[in-house]
């Protein structure tokens, strides 16, 4: 009778759960976004140079690319190649399997320049899970350097099932 009723307060309560931790799991990587974000502004304020921040699958080199689920990278781009002179300074893992991560079409990097501006249109990151849009979340950049997050639109969170 214990086991029985234990099965199903467990079957009860799996469910709310996997949402609270898939919750947690975009949250998590947002507010990396963001943090990595802000460092690459400072780092650009700081040095005086144009500092990169772009989507990576091997943490050495720009991929020319929209899906940043596979990792990201920031480094100087002093020579306007789109691509980090040397070795990056900062380098993000890959997110593992069910997290897609995409920016706004056309743009597939950030660049801030050393008065902290990201020229350029603004750029939207959208983080959700295949099958779960009413939880996608977003961070965006603006012109000014601005980073903010917030929680996806209906067709942003759309548009991030799609993987554009």
């Amino acid at each position: 009778m214990v086991l029985a009723i234990a099965g199903i307060l467990t079957g009860i309560a799996l469910p709310p759960l996997h949402h609270l931790l898939s919750r947690n799991r975009l949250q998590a990587a947002q507010n990396d976004f963001m943090a990595a974000l802000q460092h690459t502004r400072s780092t650009a304020a700081i040095t005086g140079k144009r500092t990169l921040f772009c989507p990576s699958a091997d943490g050495n080199r720009c991929s020319d690319d929209n899906r940043w689920e596979h990792g990201w990278l920031l480094g100087q781009d002093i020579d306007g190649d789109h691509q980090p002179d040397g070795q990056p300074a900062r380098t993000g893992a890959a997110y593992g399997a069910g997290l897609r991560i995409t920016s706004s079409n056309g743009r597939h990097e950030v660049r801030f320049q050393p008065d902290g501006s990201a020229g350029g249109s603004n750029l939207t990151l959208l983080f959700c899970e295949p099958g779960r849009d009413s939880q996608a979340l977003s961070v965006v950049v603006s012109n000014a350097g601005r980073v903010r997050g917030a929680l996806a639109t209906t067709a942003q969170a759309a548009r991030c099932q799609q993987g554009h």
